[in-house]
């Protein structure tokens, strides 16, 4: 039977969508390595034309070790997929058809850095590799676990004994604190000594475990992994190296068992419909349509003229050279201001230059500097607001919106270009209130990158910090 093959719209063209498989437990021994390379094996013993990818966030290297051909040097590793190298570029070709990307001996730092669970599905997501993925985990819900999780379309879950299925209950928190489908998560009985036997309905290990997680609304694989001496030589021996089931174990029960499982995953795939990457991919889509439809109105609502100067800075939805963006606190508007029309109304009013600095000038070099890492705000002084005595105060801020400087100065009876901008803020008396402008430096080759989501988003942060500062105490 040819398994159903998920296709999706990429930038490039049509995308193949891999199915993916995480093998996960918090409990340490109970054979997820184990499951993961062999399953890898069985699937393409199978069907031979499927594709079939493995890698490892454990530190072990026992994927290396079993599909390494000969002592060719890795094209890469695991921690450089995080970095963005792609996907194809660090696959091998292994042992058994299996493709493989090397583990990496420290992965701390990168477990650190990942703020969110849904880094590796995005990557996946970007990516375009056909079949399935297998991803084997440490025994711990780290945040590299948490990814692998997030990404996938099954988990697989080796239970053991008791311990391992009370850990269980901590997977399914995962998935619904993040709002997944419990129906991905499906246990395995593993490593069951099938000697050990017991009287009543249950007859061993693995009846029982079934028995206490159907009991808790866990679903299962049919059958179980067995724990065989055999089967633990081929991963301790005096090569030093590890051996396959399907070549290595042929007589033992847990190579029917292999069968068994890779036959039901196999099942699973060919009946898939709904791959997670598809749906990463079809709300990543609309995110993006949304953010492109959010940064086109915001640039549809800016003044298309320097408000201190008036010359027309936006032309058909064109920037011209321009050195700073403006807004007003609320939001009501927004634009864009020459850089020389700024810089000469600062020094004007507030360092009392009476005469016009080139373009050169050190003075307006150092001001040109301090602007690259500050916002600004235009406004009345918080203490005087209410006041009939009206004043001015130009306020500088750092990167995370705290305030740096300020300089106060009565309203100039003659202000020029600096009257055209305080009449943004200013109420129907022409007199300053709560209202303020905040002001922060773009780069004139790219000046609406200040108004793409992340850059806005950081920019209403500030303001929202700096409002709080400007409140009257």
């Amino acid at each position: 039977m040819i398994p159903y093959i998920s296709l999706a719209q990429g930038a490039g063209g049509i995308m193949a969508t891999p199915y993916i498989i995480t093998i996960s437990s918090e409990k340490g021994g109970v054979g997820k390595t184990t499951v993961a390379t062999n399953l890898a094996i069985y699937l393409k013993a199978l069907q031979e034309d499927l594709p079939v990818t493995l890698f490892s966030f454990d530190n072990h290297f026992s994927v290396d070790k079993m599909f390494r051909i000969g002592k060719s040097q890795p094209a890469g590793n695991i921690a450089e997929f995080f970095a963005g190298r792609p996907l194809r570029e660090l696959i091998e070709l292994g042992q058994f058809g299996v493709q493989f990307i090397s583990s990496h001996r420290d992965l701390a730092p990168l477990r650190h850095s990942l703020q969110s669970p849904d880094i590796l599905t995005r990557l996946l997501a970007a990516n375009d590799l056909p079949g399935v993925i297998i991803i084997d985990t440490r025994p711990d819900l780290d945040p590299l676990t948490g990814n692998a999780l997030y990404a996938a379309d099954r988990v697989i879950v080796p239970v053991k004994d008791m311990p391992s299925l009370e850990n269980c209950r901590n997977l399914y928190a995962f998935f619904d604190q993040h709002g997944l489908s419990r129906k991905a998560l499906q246990l395995l009985p593993c490593l069951i000594d099938s000697r050990v036997r017991f009287e009543g309905p249950f007859k061993d290990s693995s009846q029982l475990l079934k028995a206490y997680a159907i009991n808790r609304g866990y679903r299962c694989f049919n059958g179980h992994i067995s724990k065989s001496p055999k089967v633990d030589s081929l991963n301790t021996n005096p090569e030093g190296k590890i051996y396959p089931i399907l070549t290595h174990g042929r007589g033992t029960e847990v190579h029917a068992q292999f069968t068994q499982l890779a036959q039901q995953v196999l099942d699973d795939f060919r009946m898939e419909r709904n791959f997670r990457l598809d749906t990463v991919r079809l709300e990543t889509g609309r995110q993006e349509v949304s953010r492109a439809g959010a940064l086109a109105l915001r640039k549809a609502q800016l003044r298309t003229d320097c408000a201190l100067c008036g010359r027309t800075v936006i032309d058909s939805g064109e920037i011209a050279e321009v050195g700073y963006y403006w807004e007003v606190n609320d939001g009501t508007a927004a634009g864009m201001l020459d850089e020389g029309c700024f810089s000469a109304s600062i020094f004007q009013h507030f360092f009392r230059s009476s005469r016009e600095l080139p373009a050169d000038d050190p003075l307006r070099e150092l001001f040109r500097e301090s602007t690259q890492r500050s916002y600004f705000a235009l406004c009345q002084p918080p203490e005087t607001r209410g006041h009939f005595r009206q004043q001015l105060a130009f306020y500088r801020f750092d990167d995370e919106g705290l305030m740096l400087s300020r300089k106060v100065i009565d309203p100039p009876a003659s202000p020029g270009q600096l009257g055209r901008l305080l009449e943004l803020i200013q109420d129907d008396g022409r007199r300053l209130g709560e209202k303020f402008l905040i002001l922060r430096r773009v780069d004139s080759d790219f000046a609406d990158a200040i108004l793409l989501e992340e850059n806005h988003l950081r920019l209403r942060q500030a303001t929202e910090r700096i409002t709080q500062q400007l409140r009257p105490r």
